[in-house]
């Protein structure tokens, strides 16, 4: 069942993504979809939670104001209305991303007088993917924290990796540029990315329908398997990487 409610005090997605993780970690809630323009949240329940269970969700803080709206039964129309949205106009930041990130990197491979180079090559996409992603994350690190915390599986213990992990990136996207320690560089990213991709999957698979954090809280993001693809290709890079130094 899903009931729609009121949400006074959201000002920004930072406080759309602190909500939707305070409501989320409420027994029987399956998914929270929030509203910032409507001021809403849809939320889905395996059975029937009390308004004053969702409103102590809230209580540590009080410019959140949680209360019933009218019509709060989410009619089967707009469900439909939701899933028939345009999956390329959901995506679309992402995949221009990746287009224009998959062209420097060709480029790059091309700009030699042996042929191809495709490590060269997946070295430079794997530089502009993490600087890019972490450039969007940067931009709102404690909204990225929030989201981050609903599904990865060391932030949802340790808040403070969702802040680390911006950094993390970063780093990395640095190293790729300046090809510097490329065995201990790709070991990284192919166990970071491993253990970011186990809560992609958990929440793909339970269908929770969150906010993906990839690109921060700049962009709503739906997760989906467009993110599974996103990080498993980061590990398969990484991965054979580390397969030709060894």
């Amino acid at each position: 069942m899903t009931h729609t409610y009121q949400i006074t005090g959201l000002t920004c997605s930072g406080c759309q993504n602190k909500v939707q993780s305070l409501l989320s970690q409420i027994k029987d809630v399956q998914s929270v979809d929030i509203s910032l323009a409507e001021g809403t949240a849809d939320i889905t329940m395996s059975q029937h939670v009390q308004t004053k269970t969702l409103q102590d969700a809230l209580k540590d803080y009080p410019k959140y104001q949680l209360s019933e709206a009218p019509h709060s039964h989410h009619s089967m129309s707009m469900e439909m209305d939701a899933e028939n949205q345009s999956w390329l106009a959901t995506y679309k930041p992402i995949l221009l991303i990746f287009a224009y990130i998959l062209t420097i990197a060709v480029i790059a491979g091309n700009a030699m007088d042996h042929g191809f180079m495709t490590m060269t090559a997946m070295r430079v996409f794997m530089s502009g993917f993490f600087l890019v992603f972490s450039f969007f994350k940067l931009l709102n690190l404690q909204g990225f924290a929030d989201s981050y915390s609903m599904y990865d599986i060391v932030a949802k213990k340790f808040r403070a990796w969702g802040y680390i992990y911006a950094f993390v990136e970063l780093g990395l996207g640095l190293a790729f540029t300046l090809d510097i320690a490329p065995f201990a560089v790709n070991a990284i990213t192919f166990v970071v990315m491993t253990v970011s991709l186990v809560g992609v999957l958990q929440s793909v698979l339970n269908k929770r329908k969150i906010q993906c954090a990839c690109l921060g809280a700049v962009f709503n993001l739906p997760m989906s398997t467009v993110t599974i693809v996103e990080d498993a290709l980061m590990i398969a890079m990484s991965g054979v990487v580390l397969l030709g130094v060894l």
